[in-house]
């Protein structure tokens, strides 16, 4: 009596996809934008909170130096309120001006 081999456990050569297959494409897809990553790591978490940190201080310390020339020349000039809050506009503007400057040289 001779022993039948056992059912193979691989599948068949014909249930392998072909290249063209969508996941394949998908894998391989996938496979290459991992090696890219490991490749070329982005920067870190501190990195980026550093430049929250600058865009930050680029938009406040215009500001703040509007508000003090405004008070001061309020003060100086005896003009209550008049020209505080268009000192502070323009230093708003120039705050916004410089960050988007600072960001279009970092991309």
């Amino acid at each position: 009596m001779t022993a039948e081999p056992p059912p193979s456990s691989t599948p068949p050569s014909s249930s392998t996809p072909p290249p063209g297959d969508p996941m394949t494409r998908a894998v391989h897809k996938a496979s290459s934008r991992d090696r890219r990553h490991r490749a070329d790591p982005g920067p870190s978490m501190g990195t980026w909170l550093g430049q929250i940190g600058v865009l930050g201080w680029i938009t406040v310390s215009p500001m703040l130096l509007g508000l003090v020339a405004g008070r001061w020349l309020d003060w100086y000039f005896g003009t209550g309120l008049s020209l505080t809050p268009p000192f502070f506009m323009i230093g708003a503007g120039l705050g916004m001006w410089s960050a988007w400057r600072w960001m279009q040289r970092r991309l």
